[in-house]
Formats: C-alpha cells, structure tokens, sequence
C-alpha cells in the first residue's frame, strides 16, 4: 500500500508576492486541497527555503548569494509560511538550503520515518522547487503526483510545458479537485 504526503513547497510570503500574476485562486485551492489532505489523514509537510544571519550557506550558490542581506532568514517576515495555508501543530516544517525540498534538508529523514513512499506536490515556481524536487525524489525512487493546478510559476507557458510535457514521464499529474475526489 501507498502512504502518500502532501507537500507545500515555497508557499512564503516574499515568494508567493514574487509570482505577479499568480492566480487569485491559487491560495483558496491550496488551502482547500490542505484542508482535504487533513481530513484524509494525508500528512502534510511545508518546505521552506530559509538561512542562517548572514547568508553563510549562500555564499557559494549563484542565485542565493544574490539575495539581499536577512532574507530568508528568522527575522524576515516575507520568509513566513503564508498566513492562509500556515501549519497546525504537528505538521512538519522542513528547512531547505537550496531549490530541491532535499538539498540541505532533512526532509527525506521526514518522510521514510513516516513511512512515505508517495509524494503529492505543490508550490512555487513550478520551475523552481517543483521541478528540483520531482527529479531528486524520483531518484530516490519515490512515487510522485503533481497537482497541476497547485503549482504556479512566474512564466505561464514554463508551467505549461512542464506540468503537460516533462512532468508527466516521472510522475501522474492531476487537478486538485481530481486529487480531492481520489480521496473518497
């Protein structure tokens, strides 16, 4: 049998404001699909990029070098989980160091203790963190679905060839409301 999670990657403030023509109905979906996962009994995990004061694991990556002093780090607000899809107590809150929800996380730890072997995924950008981690958790031979619709990217047609044309040689993709109804 399959233990699946939903992951919610990179849902953060300063991320979600990044994406200009996000769909107003992305968030509303998302927290209704949280929400489903819940009552399912779907685990489901956040991943979050954050940093240490200073930036010291960034020094050596072209794009996090790059960002400004503090952010993503514990004191910047933008680096907060978006307030309408925050956690519950008890839901794991992965930390991660680079685009991959793997790279320089625990997060694999996470799931194999939870005896996971089906990853459900969302976030921002779909060619960012989506794409990363579909390709990392195929190698680690996890099952994967992308629910297209819970993934957004600031390049509308990226998001298209991804979710129709790449996405699908390493992992099923579906609709929220399709994945919603597979839960009954």
């Amino acid at each position: 049998m399959t233990n699946s999670a939903l992951l919610v990657m990179d849902v953060q403030k300063a991320i979600v404001d990044r994406v200009p023509d996000l769909d107003p109905d992305y968030i509303p979906r998302l927290t209704r699909v949280i929400d489903a996962a819940r009552t399912a009994g779907v685990p489901v995990v956040y991943v979050v990029v954050g940093f240490r004061q200073g930036h010291p694991e960034t020094k050596s990556s072209p794009l996090f070098s790059a960002l400004p002093e503090g952010a993503f780090t514990d004191s910047d607000p933008g680096a907060a989980i978006h307030p309408d899809v925050v956690p519950r107590p008890g839901e794991s809150i992965v930390t991660k160091k680079r685009v991959s929800a793997f790279a320089g996380s625990d997060l694999d730890l996470v799931l194999r203790g939870g005896g996971i072997d089906h990853l459900v995924l969302t976030g921002l950008a779909t060619s960012g963190v989506v794409l990363s981690t579909l390709r990392q958790a195929a190698d680690l031979d996890y099952r994967l679905t992308v629910l297209a619709d819970g993934c957004g990217d600031t390049d509308p047609e990226v998001h298209r060839v991804l979710t129709e044309k790449v996405f699908p040689r390493q992992a099923d993709i579906a609709t929220i409301d399709g994945w919603i109804s597979s839960l009954s």
